[in-house]
């Protein structure tokens, strides 16, 4: 079985309206957030094989100290997967290396956001915030991917959790 975690970056900063939407960092807020997010996933004693996001700032702001915490294997930040569609995060997880038991995905709404509601199985739309509600910077989704990278396809994942970011170490938060 592979587990796969969805995290929204945690919440950036306007307070510099000069910069531009990728050169955005965290707010206080955010860091906040992002240091209970790795408080979380350290806690869960999972090792991350391979951390994949988007080349923004507050998506690197945001693993700082994840990475301090649970030190995956892996990171590659990309481009391709600042704002990315639904089907751009899919078909970057298919080629992910077999190898990879868990795997970290942070990265931007309303792409990732989608792209949780298609992954799950249907009960699963139950638990994460519908596509007309908000999947909050700091939202966390994990689910349990039981085929290969290469086949992943929507419908096919279980939803193990989902944790916003108002209480982010909740442990039961969304449990199913």
């Amino acid at each position: 079985m592979k587990t796969l975690h969805l995290l929204r970056h945690a919440k950036s900063s306007w307070d510099d309206i000069s910069l531009e939407d990728h050169d955005r960092p965290l707010s206080k807020r955010g860091r906040r957030t992002a240091e209970a997010v790795a408080t979380l996933l350290a806690g869960d004693h999972q090792n991350i094989d391979l951390v994949l996001g988007s080349t923004a700032r507050r998506v690197w702001e945001t693993l700082e100290p994840i990475l301090a915490s649970v030190k995956p294997a892996r990171i590659v930040l990309e481009r391709k997967l600042y704002m990315a569609r639904p089907a751009t995060l899919l078909d970057r997880l298919r080629r992910i290396d077999e190898s990879m038991q868990t795997v970290l995905v942070v990265s931007h709404n309303p792409g990732l956001h989608e792209f949780a509601l298609a992954l799950g199985e249907p009960d699963a739309r139950d638990l994460l915030p519908p596509i007309s509600g908000k999947f909050p910077t700091g939202a966390l989704a994990t689910f349990q991917i039981t085929t290969t990278w290469r086949r992943l396809a929507p419908g096919t994942a279980k939803l193990l959790g989902y944790r916003a970011p108002r209480d982010p170490a909740a442990p039961n938060a969304g449990k199913t």
